[in-house]
């Protein structure tokens, strides 16, 4: 099964005519281009009044004029399959426009994209384009000085790199690649899932982790898991990928084979690791589970994952 927040395949990304600045210029400037924007990274929706559907709020330029927002260097997403209307983004920042009533009013509601995420209330496609346009925002907050001598560096692409105005160097925006795990017991009647001190009360996911320099997939996978359960880990297959804007890492599904049973938990990544049988996982994932826990959001590969094991595709 794909996991249902994926790169978006609404649009095409045009990534061979981004370096083409007068083509660039010419899609902001189309009749039919329309702007996302991120309030403080949190994407303009709107909602209808109970809050249980909701779209991403695309602006004309027109629009943004009228609340005095400037599009200079907007984040090209790509062009529309179908018609081949630009898409952009545009990022600003709440002190930005506190000055201006008008423009708090139209940009809101704002919704934090992790929580439409979970939710699933805006489409997969939108929280997809939604998520592009925050990684690159949130890289570019990051890379306004070049790592090699220290100036300033200029937003190039249509925001897909940076140049040092001073040394020249390219930078482009980063990937994080996670490896995130379904772990099998060895009966494979149980599988393994843990809790972060960050996560609601009394909710259980798949145990994840970032992959080190150096390491394939499958080490990472084992690592992680030794390091935060103490358990060991033989045979590891890859299952599914899924792009994770938070702020901009692709997580790699995988299902792990335990070849042992007694948990050592680190309580410094987890509060609590435990083995629940296929019955259980079903019950967390119906929010039938007598104990209350719950399991992960509908939008997550941590979701995929855990379905995989309780239909048997594991």
């Amino acid at each position: 099964m794909i996991p249902t927040l994926r790169s978006s395949s609404l649009l095409d990304r045009q990534s061979g005519k981004r370096s083409d600045p007068e083509y660039l210029a010419s899609l902001v400037r189309h009749a039919d281009a329309r702007f996302i924007v991120l309030l403080d990274h949190k994407p303009v929706i709107v909602s209808n009044e109970a809050r249980t559907e909701a779209a991403l709020r695309w602006f004309t330029q027109g629009d943004l004029e009228n609340v005095d927002i400037e599009v200079v260097d907007p984040f090209f997403l790509g062009v529309e399959r179908t018609g081949g209307a630009p898409r952009f983004a545009v990022a600003v920042t709440e002190l930005r426009i506190r000055q201006t009533p008008a423009a708090l009013r139209m940009l809101a509601p704002t919704v934090d994209l992790r929580s439409l995420a979970m939710q699933g209330i805006v489409s997969s496609e939108e929280v997809s384009l939604a998520g592009k346009a925050k990684a690159l925002a949130h890289w570019h907050d990051n890379a306004r000085c070049c790592g090699r001598c220290g100036a300033a560096t200029r937003i190039r692409d249509g925001g897909w790199r940076r140049r040092c105005w001073a040394c020249g160097t390219d930078i482009f925006p980063r990937t994080d690649p996670v490896v995130i795990m379904l772990v099998e017991h060895p009966d494979r009647q149980s599988c393994l899932l843990g809790r972060s001190g960050r996560f609601a009360p009394n909710m259980y996911s798949t145990l994840a982790g970032f992959i080190e320099p150096g390491e394939d997939v499958a080490d990472a996978v084992r690592r992680e898991v030794m390091e935060e359960a103490g358990i060991e880990v033989g045979a590891v297959s890859y299952h599914s990928t899924q792009p994770w804007p938070f702020p901009h890492s692709l997580m790699i599904g995988c299902i792990a084979q335990a070849t042992t049973t007694d948990l050592t938990i680190d309580l410094e990544e987890l509060a609590d690791a435990r083995w629940f049988s296929r019955d259980e996982c079903r019950h967390i994932i119906e929010g039938t589970h007598p104990g209350g826990v719950t399991g992960p959001g509908r939008q997550a590969i941590a979701r995929v994952l855990l379905n995989a094991f309780i239909e048997g595709r594991a």
